[in-house]
């Protein structure tokens, strides 16, 4: 898939599960486990020991049914190591060019971190294929759907306290997709080896969002 296919199929799916802080002995239980609950988009940051691997482990037993990301992604270094891993998009919570221009020469989707209409519209400018809008739940939907009536050309995704309660309603307001973290990826439920709740929790989250998107 080339890198607008990519674009399309984060927006259709609307959905990002995080991986963060997990063992790397569990990525690939978790990845199956999110798979089997219908999640296609995948993101391990790199405050992860290990992330690196485990993105490549991920690509190579998955290729193109998953797209996997790299997250947490503070300067160019990192980015790089990222996409020399298989990363097919670069997330940050914070907005840094340099990682912006680094995807944009490797074709690889940036999402920089966000708070302000001015961050959004400076990492636009700069290349950045979709804004972050973190931590999210601080701000909130309304907050969103306020930001697209003048900004409405800049995709959008919600990362930070995402729920089964608020999913719907980030949606509703304009975000084309959600990052989800600790309430998909359960700890308890990884160290219990209880993948199945993870399966659970995943078919959930893809159900609330494709209800939200048909409205």
């Amino acid at each position: 898939m080339g890198k607008q296919d990519k674009l399309k199929r984060l927006e259709h799916e609307g959905i990002v599960a995080i991986l963060r802080g997990i063992e790397e002995t569990e990525a690939m239980n978790i990845a199956k486990a999110l798979y089997e609950g219908g999640i296609r988009c995948l993101e391990v940051t790199f405050n992860t020991p290990g992330a690196k691997e485990m993105i490549y482990r991920m690509k190579a037993a998955f290729g193109d049914d998953l797209l996997v990301g790299g997250g947490t992604v503070l300067d160019d270094v990192i980015a790089k190591e990222a996409i020399e891993a298989g990363a097919e998009f670069i997330l940050s919570p914070s907005l840094h060019r340099e990682v912006i221009e680094i995807c944009n020469q490797h074709g690889v989707i940036s999402v920089p971190g966000v708070y302000t209409p001015t961050e959004m519209v400076h990492g636009y400018k700069w290349g950045a294929d979709i804004v972050k809008i973190f931590p999210a739940d601080i701000l909130g939907p309304k907050y969103i759907q306020q930001v697209r009536g003048p900004l409405e050309d800049i995709p959008i995704m919600a990362v930070g306290g995402i729920s089964l309660q608020n999913a719907a309603a980030f949606i509703g307001a304009g975000a084309m997709s959600i990052g989800v973290g600790s309430t998909l990826i359960n700890k308890k439920y990884i160290e219990e080896k209880r993948y199945e709740k993870i399966t659970e929790l995943a078919s959930a989250f893809t159900a609330i969002v494709r209800t939200a998107k048909e409205k």
